[in-house]
């Protein structure tokens, strides 16, 4: 998958795309319109993070670059690619057991802290990608 050259932006489905691990500088867009909600990215080699509406998404050490991410009551998916190996951090509903699966492989239950937050490492190398998918167990 390509960086988002334009740091994010809205897919033909509805779904955001965000994220350019290949920066060597942070940039960031804020103030970003979707579907009535306002999101503000910040992206580079070392960190990419998402918020929105003034609340914590996603954020992934080191970058990542992220497409189709989409939201629902019972959690969220999306397609990841990076340079490396990520820690990924994902703002979900607090206290809550989730169902993780990483390109069709379920790798678990997790539960989301008490500030909503679930973590996860994915082994990833340049050019690769790989589904998220994150369901209320």
């Amino acid at each position: 998958m390509a960086a988002v050259e334009e740091l994010i932006r809205t897919e033909s489905d509805g779904s955001i795309s965000f994220g350019n691990h290949s920066l060597q500088e942070k940039a960031k867009k804020e103030g970003f319109e979707s579907s009535g909600d306002i999101y503000k990215v910040k992206t580079y080699a070392t960190m990419t993070k998402l918020e929105k509406n003034g609340l914590f998404l996603y954020e992934s050490v080191p970058g990542t670059s992220v497409s189709s991410l989409r939201e629902s009551a019972d959690g969220m998916s999306f397609v990841v690619s990076g340079g490396g190996d990520a820690q990924i951090t994902v703002g979900l509903t607090e206290e809550t057991d989730y169902n993780v699966n990483v390109d069709g492989t379920d790798v678990g239950r997790m539960t989301t802290n008490m500030g909503g937050k679930l973590v996860l490492s994915l082994e990833l190398s340049e050019g690769e990608e790989k589904k998220v998918d994150i369901t209320k167990a």
